[in-house]
């Protein structure tokens, strides 16, 4: 049964959480004239995010997406974060409702903890949301989590009929040790069709007996019975939450979030082949990486846990974008890095991408579909300050162009033509006339023919380059034109490429100020810019 204090929860979020904030003006002085000011603004995040769903009251943690063919939408669940956790029971799956993944409904809280700190589900972990046609029924499987039982983790699933309400099988879990796994880290189970017909279940965990991470994988013909089958490898000793493996079109893929602690991993990846059992040899006997040039990276370290669904006809990933602290967790809007240069904060809002397979079978990211039409009043543009700019051309040393005021949910798009395979340029936001520091995510040349997207606190006191917040390569174009679109929700970012680059990012008070564009010391040519706001 559901709690009084929840059922309260879920209609606060159904009132306020969805609220998209359109009104662009300005806090503080009525009398000042902010149109016409370049000034930095201290802005602060609307209450409401209305495109990159944060809830009112706490955060997004691991998303469990899931098309539901019975309603025709997508359901994405997810664990729900607050700041004051209790000591053993906290993350009930709360969850959306969304037709494009560009706005969603509330669907309050799905799935409770256990009512007290003994239960094995005092604390829930990530899973999997699944609708069976076979028996229409709905299906959460996920990772009962708790340090006071004898296992710490196990599996165990709920049911529905309606994906309203949810009863839980208390009488049914799978038990890592009677299978040879770890009893600490058996989690993160997700479900899904293998080329047999039948439902394969895979789990993150270890063996045992101790040694490098693997998953676990079951298979039944009901989603009520399950078989072992055996395990296949991680990559090395680097652990893999969050597995998500589908096929789409002649490809298999497996999606995974590498918790490998480190400055260049931390990030979102897949393996791909073109059997489900050549998907487990590219661990087996790899790792056998995609053939894009980066690892099977698909984001930055901004976005994280991403698992996806399809409708049928586009498939999208959902991850969460991080909040940030400074030295103190309560102190929060810090820009530096993430998390000031070391692990991000976990949780926070809720990014969506669409997929884009490749005829070669790798995989990029790009905008949903409805994102465009979401941000459709178009924003006026004025050249408010600049350096070496002439006529849409930066060029020489710290070139740049100062946009005016930026509102709080925002569609830039600019095409940017290099003079050569070396020119490096870049955008900045929270930028004014006054800044000491201001946030550059800056296309580097790593190579003449190989690209990066770096984060860059800028400005006479920055920090310069800031390694936890890197993106990954990807290939100069031939002809040296950058096709760029940015979509900013409050303080969160994504910036997409040509369709082969995509950069989520997490920066505070882009709303409300100034931003710019720039070229270090070579020459650009910057064309077709557009700003269109909700």
């Amino acid at each position: 049964m559901k709690t009084m204090i929840y059922s309260v929860l879920a209609l606060m979020l159904s009132a306020t959480a969805l609220t998209a904030c359109s009104d662009d003006s300005f806090d503080g002085d009525p009398a000042k004239d902010w149109a016409g000011t370049t000034t930095s603004f201290a802005s602060t995040d609307a209450q409401g995010f209305g495109t990159y769903y944060t809830p009112s009251i706490g955060r997004v943690g691991d998303p469990m997406p899931f098309y539901d063919k019975k309603t025709g939408n997508y359901k994405v669940l997810y664990l729900q974060e607050f700041d004051n956790n209790m000591s053993h029971r906290f993350h009930p799956i709360w969850g959306v409702a969304t037709n494009d993944g560009a706005s969603y409904q509330s669907m309050g809280e799905v799935l409770p903890y256990g009512t007290n700190d003994y239960m094995q589900d005092a604390a829930l972990g990530t899973g999997c949301g699944y609708y069976n046609e076979q028996d229409d029924t709905y299906y959460i499987y996920y990772t009962g989590h708790n340090g006071n039982c004898k296992y710490r983790e196990v599996v165990m699933r709920a049911t529905s009929k309606d994906c309203q309400n949810w009863t839980k099988d208390e009488l049914w879990a799978i038990n890592g040790p009677d299978y040879g796994y770890s009893s600490n880290d058996f989690r993160d189970p997700q479900v899904f069709v293998a080329d047999d017909g039948l439902f394969h279940m895979v789990i993150s965990t270890y063996p045992a007996s101790g040694g490098d991470p693997c998953f676990a994988e079951f298979k039944s013909s009901d989603m009520k019975s399950w078989e072992h089958v055996g395990k296949f490898k991680m990559i090395w000793d680097r652990m893999l939450e969050c597995p998500d493996i589908f096929k789409m079109g002649d490809y298999w893929y497996l999606v995974y979030s590498e918790s490998f602690k480190a400055d260049w991993s931390r990030k979102v990846k897949y393996m791909m082949a073109t059997t489900f059992d050549g998907l487990k040899d590219c661990f087996n006997n790899g790792p056998k990486w995609p053939a894009d040039g980066h690892e099977g990276v698909l984001d930055t370290r901004a976005f994280y846990a991403g698992k996806t669904a399809t409708n049928g006809t586009d498939r999208l990933i959902w991850g969460w974008c991080p909040f940030r602290y400074g030295a103190d967790i309560h102190e929060k809007n810090t820009n530096v890095g993430a998390g000031d240069g070391n692990e991000p904060a976990w949780s926070g809002a809720l990014v969506c991408h669409k997929i884009i397979q490749h005829a070669d079978g790798t995989l990029t990211l790009g905008a949903v579909p409805a994102m465009a039409g979401k941000y459709n009043n178009a924003a006026s543009i004025n050249v408010m300050a600049s350096n070496g700019y002439n006529n849409g051309t930066l060029s020489g040393d710290d070139a740049y162009v100062l946009y005016n005021r930026l509102g709080n949910a925002n569609h830039i798009s600019f095409t940017v033509t290099t003079s050569n395979n070396w020119d490096k340029f870049g955008v900045s936001f929270v930028r004014g006339t006054d800044s000491k520091k201001y946030y550059t995510l800056v296309v580097n040349p790593e190579n003449e023919n190989t690209r990066k997207v770096n984060f860059e606190q800028e400005g006479e006191e920055g920090k310069g380059f800031i390694a936890a917040a890197d993106g990954y390569n990807f290939t100069r174009p031939a002809d040296n034109i950058y096709n760029i679109d940015i979509y900013t929700d409050n303080s969160v970012l994504v910036m997409y490429i040509n369709d082969v680059c995509a950069y989520t990012m997490r920066i505070y008070g882009i709303q409300k100020n100034c931003w710019s564009i720039n070229s270090y010391g070579g020459n650009i040519t910057i064309s077709d810019l557009k700003i269109s706001q909700q």
